[in-house]
């Protein structure tokens, strides 16, 4: 059996601070990426991870549907709808170019898994900043997403409540979860199946789309939202491989004749 692939979109910023020291003023740039915790986890059972960051996807998104549908599974992570749609091309030269977004719906109903995880440019996002509500994937995740800023900051921590009976997207798990300290508030919609609660609302949710599959955990998959305690968790890299192994089967099972 083949390895399954993923493409993970965002998962990177740049933090520009300017230092006062008195009378005088310095500047410096630091580069990061999230991405880290989920690759390795994913890595150690088998997965092939492509990790495009944020300032890299205008120009290295799967140019065609083909090429996008060499992936079992697609996963967007902290990058806003912006990042996707106001290419150089469109935003500064006033051309047309290809609505990234819109190719991954039809990846998706094509029989494609697409997932989205939680953060400050996650579903609505910082200052409703990252719009996915008004997106054309809006349509196709298991929650509906709020048209303001979203974010749900919990400092003192809170423990997921995940549901009791068995599904093949949710592992079970020895032990407490750990706390996460944040997630994105979303609405569950009728046609999506609920996996696992954070404070009263969605943290993980599944559905089937069109020939295809979406979910979502609204929570992070790194600092600061999901800290050390989560990340360090021995059930993270079980969570993060039954989650997106059940995105992905639709097009696997689509892909792969069933043994004889």
């Amino acid at each position: 059996m083949t390895a399954k692939k993923l493409l993970l979109l965002g998962e990177s910023w740049t933090t520009h601070m300017i230092h006062q020291k008195g009378f005088d003023t310095f500047t410096t740039t630091e580069y990061a990426e999230g991405a880290g915790p989920l690759t390795a986890a994913l890595s150690r059972r088998g997965w092939e991870v492509d990790h495009l960051p944020a300032h890299t996807i205008e120009r290295d998104f799967p140019a065609d549907a083909a090429r996008l549908g060499a992936y079992d599974c697609v996963v967007i992570s902290d990058v806003g709808v912006n990042t996707f749609q106001l290419t150089r091309s469109v935003f500064t030269d006033g051309n047309q170019d290809v609505d990234r977004l819109g190719m991954l719906r039809a990846y998706v109903e094509g029989g494609g898994g697409l997932a989205m995880v939680g953060g400050y440019l996650s579903f609505a996002g910082i200052d409703g900043k990252a719009r996915y509500g008004a997106s054309p994937l809006a349509d196709v995740l298991p929650v509906r997403v709020l048209d303001h800023d979203d974010r749900r900051e919990l400092p003192d921590g809170r423990i997921p409540a995940p549901r009791q009976e068995p599904h093949p997207a949710l592992p079970e798990v020895a032990g407490p979860w750990p706390y996460l300290l944040g997630y994105n508030k979303t609405v569950l919609r009728d046609e999506a199946t609920l996996l696992a609660e954070i404070d009263g609302d969605p943290l993980i949710a599944v559905r089937e789309v069109g020939a295809g599959r979406t979910s979502v955990f609204t929570s992070d998959m790194s600092a600061h939202w999901a800290p050390a305690a989560f990340t360090d968790w021995r059930g993270y890299g079980a969570l993060w491989d039954a989650l997106l192994t059940w995105t992905a089967s639709a097009v696997r099972e689509t892909a792969e004749p069933a043994p004889r």
